[in-house]
């Protein structure tokens, strides 16, 4: 990648109410680094005069002299994403679903959403054997002690693991789950009227492949066509029992994603992100955990179909979560918000944007 510096200036957009915005998320993330919050998906360490900067953040509330701040300490630097200047990221949005569910296996809701194994050892940032597969983070103990990798989607749902973990509730039907996994967080709807705020727990490390790229490679719809809609209404018309087509369209994405029930969570809290904060709609960004630290300041400029996003000006997002499709450096994922409209708005976001990352002066 290249890195080319910007003044503030060249940030179109760029003001007093951006800074503001984004500063009480800035500080929420702050929080959490200089306070070693256990993140979810361990990424990569802000390095020392970003935790210096975030420790001034927290001496400083109030944000009416935010844009002061960022102005100050840090210095905007254009992303492309080759070595040569020039060329755009991509970005996608996301959202947390909002769905009904059950704490009991009934005829209505007979889809598991299980917790994560006992036996699943993540292997990122530990040795693994000679050999093994680097895109494989994921395996299981042998009963000689050695490793293997851990069961893909198809063997999990087929039972291969079900001595390890359990349901912690039930759902409508697999789309519900899968797009579940996709997202990393849900809100489920109880039949007495609660609701569980469902956090990610885990996976098993199996690389993660879009089933959307898959329907339009094989022909089953467009790139026009699709959206989120449309893709959920083409996997329930297709087959969702074991061996029918749409089910074995969803095995094609091996990567599968454990959860747990945080009693903890308020309903009005957004859900947990990777760093293990709550995320902020419109304001928290999924970005590629191997190059870019949580807690970072990002600029990002594109002309998304939002009633908030909509002119092609930037706004200042901060990095708080990740996600098995977000790779490389100009990459970012939108966290737009809860429930079917978030889900529509989310699923209609696949542009090119310029991607701007503050770094500490």
């Amino acid at each position: 990648m290249k890195l080319t510096p910007l003044a503030f200036a060249d940030l179109p957009g760029w003001s007093d109410a951006e800074a503001e915005g984004a500063w009480p998320v800035f500080r929420k993330s702050a929080d959490a680094v200089m306070n070693a919050l256990p993140e979810l998906r361990r990424g990569l360490s802000a390095s020392p005069q970003l935790r210096e900067i975030m420790a001034q953040a927290l001496q400083q509330p109030a944000a009416g002299s935010a844009r002061a701040f960022f102005e100050s300490r840090f210095k905007p630097h254009l992303v492309s994403p080759k070595d040569e200047a020039g060329g755009e990221g991509f970005l996608t949005g996301y959202y947390e679903p909002e769905v009904d569910g059950s704490l009991e296996q009934t005829p209505a809701f007979s889809t598991p959403m299980l917790a994560r194994p006992d036996d699943l050892i993540d292997l990122r940032g530990a040795d693994a054997p000679p050999g093994w597969n680097p895109r494989i983070e994921g395996a299981r103990r042998r009963a000689d002690g050695g490793l293997e990798p851990y069961p893909t989607r198809a063997e999990i749902e087929a039972g291969a693991i079900a001595a390890h973990t359990r349901p912690i509730c039930w759902l409508r039907d697999p789309v519900e789950l899968f797009f579940i996994q996709v997202q990393g967080s849900a809100r489920v709807r109880l039949p007495d009227g609660q609701g569980l705020r469902i956090v990610y727990d885990g996976r098993n490390g199996r690389p993660y492949s879009s089933i959307g790229k898959a329907l339009i490679a094989d022909g089953a719809m467009s790139v026009t066509e699709m959206s989120l809609a449309r893709l959920k209404q083409w996997l329930r018309d297709n087959g969702l029992k074991p061996g029918e087509r749409a089910r074995a369209v969803m095995q094609r994405n091996e990567s599968y994603i454990f959860f747990r029930i945080d009693p903890a969570l308020g309903a009005a809290s957004g859900p947990i992100g990777a760093q293990g904060v709550p995320l902020t709609p419109l304001r928290s960004l999924a970005v590629d955990r191997n190059l870019w630290p949580y807690g970072a300041p990002v600029w990002i400029e594109a002309d998304i179909p939002h009633a908030s996003l909509s002119a092609r000006k930037g706004r200042l997002w901060i990095a708080q979560d990740t996600g098995s499709a977000i790779i490389g450096p100009a990459r970012g994922d939108l966290f737009i918000g809860t429930g079917d409209k978030a889900g529509a708005a989310a699923g209609n976001i696949r542009h090119s944007a310029r991607f701007v990352i503050f770094l500490p002066i």
